[in-house]
């Protein structure tokens, strides 16, 4: 079967991007958080040009985005302390994250790890974002997102 290239997508380092695809991604950001009420006003905050701004719009995204609505699965490191794992369960519910499977290792050396399917389709923040409040949780050693569908 043939699969076109227009359906092919990478994950790029932004340092490695040009300007003007950074622009429009900070654009759409600012106007997804509604810190701008038009485009014109949008593109002016960030210095790039309104056609520069139609001209990738629909080929730039942030990662997180590409993760909505599907199935991503989470591996997390944890200090062998009660309360952790229901500390991160919580949180995920806090955002709408629909947890679909938990497969859980017996503790080795006052270490616990924790896999964690989480369907995204509800959740109410980006992927990045929760990967960022779930290390922030007492006891969470490392968080990783290692796959998703």
């Amino acid at each position: 079967m043939f699969r076109s290239d227009k359906n092919k997508f990478y994950i790029v380092n932004k340092d490695i991007l040009p300007e003007a695809i950074l622009k429009t991604a900070k654009v759409k950001e600012i106007l997804t958080r509604k810190e701008a009420a038009t485009v014109n006003e949008a593109v002016e905050m960030v210095g790039l040009s309104r056609s520069a701004f139609y001209k990738y719009r629909d080929g730039v995204f942030p990662f997180y985005e590409a993760s909505k609505e599907k199935i991503i699965t989470i591996s997390i490191a944890m200090e062998h302390k009660a309360g952790t794992l229901s500390k991160c369960l919580n949180l995920i519910a806090d955002v709408k994250g629909n947890i679909l499977t938990i497969n859980q290792n017996i503790p080795l050396q006052e270490m616990a790890y924790v896999s964690i399917s989480i369907e995204t389709a509800e959740i109410v923040t980006n992927i990045e974002e929760l990967l960022e409040a779930l290390h922030k949780i007492s006891g969470v050693i490392k968080v990783e997102l290692i796959g998703q569908s």
